[in-house]
């Protein structure tokens, strides 16, 4: 069985209603990342940081899978496939697909603050209950804060993504202006020959050889569907 390796980035995500964060109306526009997405950010202010999570978790309660996300569970039927995804929430998981590979964290799973990788200390928050009280403790006493790679942090599960890369068939990326390091590095591991299909509506700097479908991630899919 083939192998298919999915990249996916905010734009996957888009037309479920979840806002990206670099676009002109995006969510840095209103949220300073120096304040919700690094560690500096976190330790001058947790409650504040902790906050802007609990609501970034409440629109993802809402949010539904779309057809992209769809489209990408369906491949499984036929190919072997796993999703390298830069967004931190689970429409993937929610629209079947079986094996991902979050590069940024995951937006329901809040971590200790000493030892962000250590399952034990992990708390998955709930879709009735997707709030963290201020001063709520991991296991280990320290504050729980969000399971997501800030700005400057190391990207822990990076490896096993250029892994997966290099065994890839075929290659897709969906929805990432490939300008987020290292994510947009993941091409580099792709072995010579592979095809590589780039789905996104604008234009994108990703090298000879892609193949660009110009279109959302649902239309894109659709017709890269029908290519394969």
């Amino acid at each position: 069985m083939k192998k298919i390796v999915v990249l996916t980035g905010a734009g996957m995500s888009v037309e479920s209603g979840l806002s990206t964060f670099r676009d002109a109306d995006g969510l840095w526009e209103n949220y300073p990342v120096s304040r919700v997405a690094t560690h500096e950010g976190w330790l001058q202010d947790p409650v504040y940081v902790n906050n802007f999570y609990n609501m970034l978790r409440k629109k993802l309660v809402e949010a539904k899978p779309n057809e992209g996300h769809k489209l990408v569970a369906e491949l499984e039927k036929k190919y072997d496939v796993t999703v390298v995804t830069q967004n931190v929430d689970n429409l993937h998981e929610m629209a079947g697909s079986s094996k991902v590979i979050h590069l940024h964290g995951e937006l329901m799973k809040m971590c200790s603050s000493y030892d962000t990788e250590n399952p034990r200390y992990w708390k998955v928050m709930k879709p009735g209950d997707p709030d963290i009280a201020p001063g709520e403790k991991a296991g280990d006493g320290s504050l729980l804060r969000p399971y997501i790679v800030f700005f400057g942090e190391s990207v822990p599960n990076f490896s096993i993504a250029a892994d997966v890369a290099r065994q890839a068939d075929i290659f897709i990326i969906i929805g990432t202006s490939l300008n987020v390091y290292p994510a947009a590095g993941l091409v580099q591991y792709v072995n010579q020959g592979v095809p590589i299909y780039l789905i996104d509506p604008n234009f994108v700097s990703a090298g000879g050889g892609v193949k660009h479908i110009k279109a959302g991630a649902s239309e894109g899919m659709r017709i890269l569907s029908q290519q394969l």
